[in-house]
């Protein structure tokens, strides 16, 4: 191949050894560091606005069920405690079962037609949730958007492990689950503000229109993301060929593994296989879902928050400054986490000790704006190592071929997302307003998680991939 582009003048050879144990040299003479520094502003422009729009839908879209719930759907649909939180169980089941098939079709076809497309159905299913009449028709509806929604965040978490080297990871991995963060803030806004304004329209209540709305949004979205979203470095149509060249070698650079047009693919049984033979994954596997159990929280501020003595539309608005200061930490985390990526277990680790001790602080202390902020600090840390432990995945499992990857990276979010079934059951509103068996179990997780993530800190540095 011909390269116009002036080259490096001192050659530096790199010899990668992968995790198949054949060694791959890399020539990163090949390529200036202006090219390269060229193709990651690309790869940024045309890949982060996409997924955070996406993922900001995809949050939304999951969680909305929280604000409709307090904004009138529990009386109208003549909801239980507990048939409410079976309505967010239902949703987890499905979403873990498909969670793995999903990366597995993934990572051997176009994630550019793929994720589109699914996320254009959750947005057709989540208008169909503002026409539900009974308990029956909710369960359904959730059951199909988890199903849906499977593909989305795992799906992301394997192409931003694809695309960018393990230095650049954690800063675009926070970005990207900032838009979690905003949704939860600004959901509140729009919630209220939908629920509030809209409310008897058409006939309709507020908390239905809610979800057209909201689903409304979501398939506009999703048209407008196919025209934007990139494949994978070496199969993409929107690089060069000079482009995808730097692409793929400066991550084999990076010793992380990216599939070439003509490398053969790895068959499911084998990637499955490799995947959970790994102890890194396993060890990753269990700090994740720790924090996963701490995040569930995230479906009951708005409960929690009315618990305080706000009302209905003011418990959503309240909802801001819990998700404004959560978003400012993951993005101060995750920038500070690039600059020293051998430290990222302890930075969990320390997060998930800091929501402990603000939970521990919930449970003694019964003044109401002292649980609030508490609250505030809570969701910072949790937030923050969730969103941290992602990238320090897949910085971890970047040596390993694409399609085993890709099981890892899903295994470990849908052992993760098993936490959705118990955390549904960790707020009966007969805990309202202390719910002391809530915050004693987050507390517990909180301690379990920083201990796996301290563990791992020393034994991934000492065995790596």
């Amino acid at each position: 191949m011909d390269f116009v582009e002036p080259l490096k003048k001192n050659a530096d050879a790199l010899v990668i050894s992968p995790h198949d144990g054949e060694d791959v040299v890399v020539d990163t003479s090949l390529w200036s560091d202006k090219e390269e520094k060229a193709v990651l502003r690309r790869t940024d422009l045309m890949l982060m606005p996409a997924i955070w729009v996406m993922y900001l839908f995809s949050y939304a879209d999951r969680t909305n069920i929280g604000n409709a719930k307090v904004a009138g759907m529990a009386t109208d649909l003549h909801l239980s405690s507990s048939q409410y939180s079976m309505s967010l169980v239902i949703f987890f089941i499905s979403y873990v079962v498909f969670e793995v098939p999903s990366n597995l079709i993934l990572s051997k076809t176009r994630p550019s037609i793929y994720l589109t497309i699914m996320m254009a159905a959750w947005g057709i299913v989540t208008c169909c949730m503002g026409t539900v009449k009974s308990y029956g028709g909710l369960l359904a509806v959730r059951f199909i958007i988890g199903v849906l929604e499977a593909a989305y965040a795992p799906g992301v978490t394997l192409l931003l492990s694809t695309w960018y080297k393990k230095d650049e990871q954690a800063q675009r991995f926070s970005i990207f689950y900032s838009a979690a963060v905003l949704s939860g803030a600004f959901g509140g806004i729009v919630s209220g503000a939908i629920t509030g304004h809209l409310d008897g329209a058409r006939g309709i209540a507020g908390w239905r229109w809610l979800f057209i709305v909201e689903g409304a949004a979501t398939i506009f979205v999703a048209i407008v993301s196919f025209f934007i979203l990139p494949d994978f470095p070496a199969t993409t149509k929107r690089l060069s060929p000079r482009q995808k060249h730097i692409a793929t070698q400066r991550l084999f650079a990076d010793n992380i593994s990216s599939r070439t047009e003509d490398q053969p693919l790895l068959g499911h049984f084998e990637a499955v296989k490799a995947s959970l033979l790994d102890w890194r994954v396993w060890i990753l596997t269990m700090g994740y879902v720790s924090i996963g159990g701490v995040t569930t929280m995230s479906y009951f501020y708005p409960t929690l928050v009315a618990g305080l003595g706000y009302t209905s539309t003011m418990a959503q608005y309240m909802m801001v400054p819990i998700y404004g200061a959560a978003f400012v930490f993951v993005l101060l985390t995750g920038w500070l986490s690039d600059r020293y990526p051998g430290y990222r277990g302890l930075t969990i680790a320390a997060w998930l000790t800091v929501s402990m001790t603000c939970a521990i602080v919930v449970s003694a202390v019964y003044n109401y704006t002292a649980r609030y902020v508490m609250l505030v600090f809570m969701a910072s840390g949790g937030l923050s190592a969730n969103a941290l432990s992602l990238a320090y995945c897949a910085s971890t499992f970047g040596p390993m071929p694409q399609e085993v990857r890709a099981v890892s990276l899903a295994f470990v979010n849908t052992l993760a997302s098993l936490s959705g079934i118990y955390g549904a059951y960790l707020w009966p509103a007969a805990d309202s307003p202390k719910y002391l068996m809530g915050f004693g179990v987050i507390s517990g997780l909180c301690a379990v998680g920083a201990g796996i993530y301290a563990s791992a800190h020393f034994l991934i540095r000492r065995f790596p991939l």
